[in-house]
């Protein structure tokens, strides 16, 4: 049997002004203790469970880059991998038993090789600490199925883009897309007050260009951050973490408006911003 996508696979239905728009997140994960951080999971499952009827998520998160090919999980039951270090024993403890589905991800990796993004499946990789918190946050019963794709290794905010273009017609067939990382994710100038209301004045400021920016849909402007974004390089010291966000601009379908669900810092550093991309229907925003 062999991993790569089939060229046999149908065709998504992309009659999206009549199908209903699921929509495309973007969650920061920050650190593995976000498991507790109740104001966060309030404000994520207050969106999240709106949304019903999913057949799947595709996950993107900046724990996962490869180089060559882009790989997609197609494991049945996919694993918890526990990718960190130094935290208390309980968390390496923590189940997410969702489903996985071989058949979406086969939809992924034929969409973006289609989009001439080179892709394969995955039958071992399991699911990282940036898809299993903010998952277990929104999604707690673990009854979806997940499929995670992985991020390119070394990236561009184009590829970025073009890797979301190529997966947003799967909004219309109730597959919810998740991209998970942080608008600012400085680890080397944390402060040591987790709760600190006072983020650094650098790291507002770029959060800040980077909320209006969103807001706007403004797509050239964010695929340009490292040159147009005030403190890019202290924002942004390496980009596995806005890469995520990029993925979901380039999500974005005609008529999107941004739904705003979680703002704030933790360790002065790691911005918690959170939003939506949801079509202007109330039924495509699921409330």
């Amino acid at each position: 049997m062999t991993n790569q996508p089939s060229s046999s696979q149908p065709p998504v239905d992309r009659r999206a002004s009549r199908v209903r728009r699921v929509p495309s997140l973007f969650l920061a994960h920050g650190s593995p203790m976000s498991v507790l951080d109740k104001a966060l999971a309030g404000a994520v499952y207050k969106f999240t469970s709106r949304q019903h009827k999913l057949r799947a998520i595709v996950v993107v998160s900046a724990h996962w880059q490869v180089s060559g090919a882009l790989r997609v999980t197609s494991n049945p039951k996919p694993s918890l991998i526990y990718d960190f270090a130094g935290f208390p024993g309980w968390l390496y403890e923590i189940a997410y038993p969702c489903p996985g589905d071989r058949a979406v991800a086969q939809m992924v990796a034929v969409m973006l090789e289609r989009a001439g993004i080179e892709a394969r499946l995955d039958p071992d990789r399991g699911l990282d600490h940036g898809a299993w918190v903010p998952l277990s946050l929104g999604f707690p019963e673990a009854t979806v199925p997940v499929v995670q794709v992985s991020l390119p290794l070394p990236s561009t905010p184009a590829m970025m883009l073009a890797m979301g273009r190529a997966l947003a017609p799967l909004r219309s067939e109730h597959i919810l897309l998740l991209a998970t990382g942080g608008v600012v994710h400085n680890l080397a100038r944390l402060q040591a007050d987790e709760d600190s209301p006072f983020p650094e004045p650098w790291a507002a400021e770029f959060d800040g260009w980077v909320r209006d920016r969103v807001g706007a849909l403004d797509v050239d402007a964010l695929g340009g951050y490292p040159r147009l974004a005030p403190h890019a390089a202290a924002a942004v010291p390496t980009s596995e973490h806005f890469d995520p966000l990029l993925f979901t601009v380039g999500t974005a379908l005609p008529g999107d408006v941004v739904h705003d669900i979680y703002d704030g810092f933790r360790h002065g550093t790691l911005s918690m911003r959170s939003f939506a991309l949801t079509g202007r229907r109330r039924e495509d925003r699921g409330f």
